[in-house]
């Protein structure tokens, strides 16, 4: 889908980065032309030639370089596939920058186009063109949403950033439709008014609707579908809701959705649209009733389709789907009977009387046809009317609104040339064809008006006047629009035959206009009996009349308005004005409000300053990185694209301001090198000077230099890529030297620092430990003073330090055998402790003791402890297992009783 577009990566060494390094000069490109092309059409050298054009396309094409310019006008080629240059960064690099300082982007016209509005005061209009699948919807799209997202905001803002934003999704449910060309292809025309406060903000909007595609309400062509709407409710609605419409799931069961025999197409997913439809409808304030009533409408609609007809013994038409008009007359709230024999019957008012004339089969599926194509059409415009209300200024400052500006956005359609072709295209061509004819008048005034501000003589510039196109169709009373109606007006029998013959008869001279009878031999061949042919700017297209009455007269029998008039659904009551019964005037024909709404379109756009974006469809398969040639040089012609490059190149191919032209190449001048301190233009002259410019390539105008040639503008961006090599090769071994010696400065502070923490560290210790040391002596006298009072905090360090020496003396000290009565002497305060220790130490050693004693020494002791009990003197001494001598030792009665 056309949805899926967008710019390829930058290319290497084509672009340079400006003074903040994410800005990309335009002009840097051209260095690298060879390989990506240039930037602006304008700057080809052979500007007339259509394949230099194209070739250049294709080279951008290729790199996914979608944008290109002519002067001011972007071409934008859609690339089928998701690339990523529009994010919130991209639109940054886009935002308040002059418009040749950045590569080419739809983010670029639309921040040309709100610059000027702010600056200028001045209303704004971006034109939208290009065949259906070229990316017309997608680049409307962007520029919403770029300014969305880069404009002031506040809470109502946000309101209506998001209203706006959200009012796409409804008008392409209801709007667009899936053809042979193009899967989400705009079957209206829009023109949409973005008004903006005195601060900048988006406060409101509008929108114009043009010839909404009636017809595919009734018929598609095969390959193709209706519009969205229709199959993204019978695939994503509600169970509940479609047993309410009465409305099943299988689209193939409504004759409205099954005439193009592609009810599915695998790349829409119309379950998925139905939510982001729904969800949009809340925001532009739709509440539950009015998504009620319009689904109902639309509901009823597929039920029309269904209703059938026989024919009775008179040959009059019958209804025999009794339950499609119960559905309907539930759907839009009228009654069932009156419904049918409105649907089988016409009204005929005949001298003040009022007659019934029954239908026959053919005709009751006319009137039942008109009647959908006449319920959908209005509901349309009335959701149009809907979505304005929700747009529209709603601040209390009445005044803000009268100094509001606004930008206008046209997304219609582009030149259509299909095999078959009616009365749409014929409509659709003729728009183009005006359209065409402002542009030219357009760019030819600000090509004039430019040159005159510079003091810079206007050439006159010869081109294709599509004036005489325009009057072949619009002219009153001869043109073709003025014959049609007279045709439909006129009493009788009148065919469409009889309409190409009455073209014949007054239009058979025209230069732009051939039939079959008038035709030669080789016309003949080609041409239709029943087809007449033009040669629009584009090209020839051939039409054929069958039908042309028909879809001109637009016109629903008078029963069937009444019934609709008293209809209870709100909005078909809004969509059929009462007022239509009553009123005597014939209405005008569709290619007459046509031509009007397009009058109107026309005084719109004259009264703002236009940007354009050409759109081109690179092949019909919608795939990516595949360019057809043969397409996109039929869409270069019929865009006018070479006619455009030729306007613009007819006097100078380049203009700059002094200050950017003197700011971009002063170092190629010793003179205006590294700066200039005179006046931007006297700099300019003498930089063409020393560049050997002669006369007849250049002219200086009040604020710009006017460059006639791109060969002269290419050598001088070639000398600045060799200075630019120069410099960078001497700042290279500048630099190195540089950096060798910041290298070095920084090792030498990086050991001063170094040097400097360290000392300062081992300072910050020894003054804490200095510290820590005062702190123990400290403590330590003063418990000594305290240490014969109980424990208190001013003793406890002291009593602690005691203890602790104490025990470890003791630990270093202790007695080695039971013979041993060495003990330290212990401090005043842990006198009794050392008894309980000594006690301890001493029981401990007599345990091991006895543990390593023999048994015949065991003897000799339990000998020793009879003759003790015997009051036997025991031996003065004896000696023990290990060789000790034992005599009356304090321990020997210890020994004496664990043994």
């Amino acid at each position: 889908m056309p949805g899926n577009w967008g710019h390829g990566g930058r290319v290497p060494g084509a672009m340079a980065p400006a003074i903040d390094g994410i800005r990309i000069t335009m002009e840097s490109a051209l260095t690298a032309r060879d390989r990506v092309g240039v930037q602006d059409f304008v700057l080809l050298e052979n500007y007339t030639s259509e394949a230099a054009f194209i070739e250049n396309l294709r080279k951008r094409f290729k790199e996914n370089l979608i944008y290109t310019y002519i002067g001011s006008v972007l071409v934008s080629v859609n690339p089928y596939k998701e690339l990523e240059i529009y994010s919130k960064q991209h639109m940054e690099r886009y935002r308040g920058v002059s418009f040749y300082e950045v590569s080419p982007h739809i983010y670029a016209i639309a921040d040309n186009s709100y610059r000027s509005l702010r600056t200028e005061r001045k209303d704004q209009c971006i034109l939208i063109s290009g065949e259906s699948g070229a990316g017309k919807t997608e680049a409307s799209k962007k520029i919403l949403q770029y300014y969305a997202v880069t404009c002031p905001a506040s809470e109502q803002v946000e309101t209506v950033k998001d209203r706006l934003l959200q009012s796409n999704p409804v008008l392409e449910a209801f709007g667009n439709a899936k053809t042979l060309r193009n899967d989400n292809s705009s079957r209206f025309g829009k023109y949409m008014d973005v008004q903006f406060d005195y601060k900048g903000a988006p406060v409101g909007g509008h929108i114009l609707n043009y010839l909404l595609e009636k017809s595919r309400v009734v018929h598609q062509n095969h390959g193709e579908r209706n519009f969205h709407i229709f199959y993204q409710l019978l695939e994503g609605g509600e169970e509940d809701l479609l047993r309410r419409l009465g409305l099943e799931r299988n689209a193939q069961n409504y004759q409205y959705l099954v005439k193009g025999q592609c009810a599915r197409v695998s790349s829409i997913n119309d379950k998925s649209e139905w939510k982001i439809v729904r969800k949009a409808l809340s925001v532009i304030n739709f509440n539950d009733d009015d998504v009620e009533e319009l689904l109902s409408i639309v509901a009823s609609v597929l039920h029309l389709g269904n209703v059938q007809f026989a024919k009775d013994e008179q040959g009059n038409a019958q209804v025999t789907t009794e339950n499609q008009i119960k559905y309907l007359a539930r759907l839009l709230s009228v009654d069932s009977t009156v419904l049918r024999e409105s649907l089988i019957h016409k009204k005929i008012i005949a001298k003040g009387e009022e007659l019934n004339s029954p239908l026959n089969q053919e005709q009751a599926a006319y009137a039942r046809d008109a009647l959908a194509k006449a319920i959908y059409g209005r509901t349309f415009s009335w959701l149009v009317r809907k979505i304005n209300k929700s747009l529209s200024y709603k601040g209390a400052d009445m005044h803000s609104l009268g100094n509001a500006s606004v930008i206008g956005l046209l997304d219609i359609y582009g030149f259509e040339v299909f095999q078959h072709n009616s009365f749409e295209q014929f409509c659709i061509n003729y728009c183009n064809e005006k359209l065409q004819q402002l542009f030219i008048e357009l760019t030819l005034k600000s090509e004039q008006e430019e040159y005159e501000s510079e003091g810079i003589a206007w050439e006159p510039v010869q081109y294709f006047n599509n004036k005489i196109i325009c009057d072949l169709v619009e002219e009153k009373y001869k043109g073709i629009i003025s014959i049609l109606d007279e045709e439909c007006l006129r009493p009788g029998e009148a065919t469409d035959w009889t309409f190409l013959e009455k073209l014949e008869d007054t239009v058979k001279n025209h230069p732009h206009f051939v039939t079959h009878k008038l035709g030669d031999q080789k016309t003949r061949k080609c041409l239709g009996r029943e087809e007449f042919r033009l040669l629009h700017y584009a090209g020839e297209v051939n039409y054929s009349v069958k039908g042309f009455l028909d879809k001109n007269n637009d016109l629903l029998f008078r029963n069937l308005k009444e019934v609709m008039c008293n209809s209870g659904n709100p909005i078909v009551h809004q969509c059929f004005d009462r007022s239509e019964l009553t009123d005597k005037k014939r209405p005008e024909t569709a290619a007459t409000q046509f031509k009007n709404s397009l009058a109107q379109l026309m005084e719109i756009l004259m009264s703002k300053e236009p940007s354009y974006v050409r759109c081109i469809k690179p092949n019909d398969a919608k795939q990516a990185a595949r360019f057809d040639e043969v397409l996109i040089r039929h869409q270069v012609k019929y865009l006018g694209l070479i006619e455009n490059v030729r306007v613009r190149r007819a006097g100078f191919a380049y203009r700059r301001k002094y200050e950017i032209f003197l700011q971009r190449y002063k170092s190629l001048c010793p003179e205006t090198w590294p700066n200039w301190d005179g006046r931007a233009m006297d700099g300019v002259a003498v930089l063409v000077k020393s560049l050997g410019y002669k006369p007849e390539e250049y002219k200086m105008g009040r604020t710009k230099i006017f460059i006639r040639f791109p060969k002269t503008l290419f050598a001088t961006e070639d000398a600045l890529e060799v200075r630019k090599q120069s410099i960078a090769t001497f700042l290279q071994s500048r630099w190195r030297g540089y950096h060798q010696r910041q290298k070095f400065l920084h090792m030498k502070h990086s050991a001063i620092q170094i040097q400097s923490w360290w000392r300062g560290t081992v300072g910050r210790r020894k003054a804490a430990k200095r510290k820590w040391a005062v702190e123990v002596v400290r403590r330590f006298v003063k418990g000594f003073i305290y240490r014969n009072q109980p424990r208190c905090p001013e003793n406890e360090y002291f009593l602690d330090y005691i203890r602790y020496s104490f025990l470890m003396t003791l630990h270093r000290n202790m007695p080695k055998s039971v013979l041993d009565q060495s003990w330290p002497v212990p401090p005043p305060s842990l006198r009794e402790a050392s008894e309980l220790l000594r006690e301890m130490c001493m029981k401990n050693m007599v345990w091991k003791y006895c543990r390593r004693i023999s048994p015949e020494w065991k003897q000799q002791v339990q000998l020793h402890k009879d003759r003790r009990n015997k009051n036997v003197s025991p031996v003065l001494y004896e000696r023990d297992c290990n060789g000790i001598i034992i005599l009356h030792h304090p321990a020997y009665a210890l020994i004496i009783t664990y043994c």
